[in-house]
């Protein structure tokens, strides 16, 4: 009797899902958990709200304009943007340059060690050079202070995506990063290898020395 058991068993669950199909209604069979997750610990939920596990118990929200089911905007984004948005506390659609957060994501937490320029161990201007050179198609010189001698200082205000930021950590300008959105720069740190910091962060306000853009992109602005 069995196997006939089990076989009027799934025709019936089968006929209670059809017919809520059809009828646009809910049928008290459970349904498996289809909550989307990306990478990073981060999770798209029925709500439409963006969740991480990545040291934060903020919501990156998704505008109200991409909550509509029927219009898929929310294909329009990756994965590498919503743990970027989390990461940065920004709105999704602000992560525009898809290039440089895969550039980042490759290249994420890779050690650091000093002189070093591959994925086996990278220092902090090896890191800001590549990542000019491959995303900007510009070419940096080796050291941090050479590159901060190469750049035009800008103010607080007129940071961007790309530009510079030089600190202090162990005499002169030693240390450099690549400024983003919203305070948080990317770098090759001694203790953490390549991650994201904000500059309001304790270590970095008080080492923090400027900011600099590349003089290449300040000459394409005035053409």
């Amino acid at each position: 009797m069995k196997p006939i058991f089990i076989s009027i068993y799934f025709l019936t669950i089968f006929s209670l899902n059809t017919v809520a199909q059809r009828h646009g209604s809910k049928s008290n069979v459970i349904v498996e958990d289809k909550t989307l997750k990306f990478i990073g610990g981060i999770e798209l939920n029925n709500n439409t709200s963006v969740h991480s596990k990545v040291g934060s118990t903020n919501e990156v929200i998704i505008p109200n304009a991409m909550q509509d089911s029927g219009s898929g905007a929310i294909e329009e984004f990756t994965s590498i943007q919503f743990k970027y948005a989390q990461i940065l506390n920004t709105e999704v659609e602000f992560i525009q340059n898809k290039s440089l957060y895969n550039f980042i994501e490759e290249w994420w937490q890779t050690t650091y060690r000093y002189g070093g320029s591959t994925k086996d161990g990278i220092d902090c201007s090896a890191f800001t050079a590549k990542l000019q050179s491959s995303i900007f198609q510009l070419v940096l010189p080796r050291t941090a202070r050479e590159q901060y001698a190469l750049c035009f200082k800008i103010k607080h205000d007129d940071a961007k995506e790309g530009d510079l930021v030089f600190f202090n950590t162990s005499g002169g300008i030693s240390h450099v990063g690549v400024y983003l959105s919203n305070g948080y720069f990317v770098h090759a740190s001694t203790s953490q290898g390549v991650c994201i910091n904000n500059l309001e962060d304790d270590y970095y306000r008080t080492r923090f020395k400027g900011y600099g853009r590349i003089r290449s992109n300040i000459l394409e602005e005035r053409e």
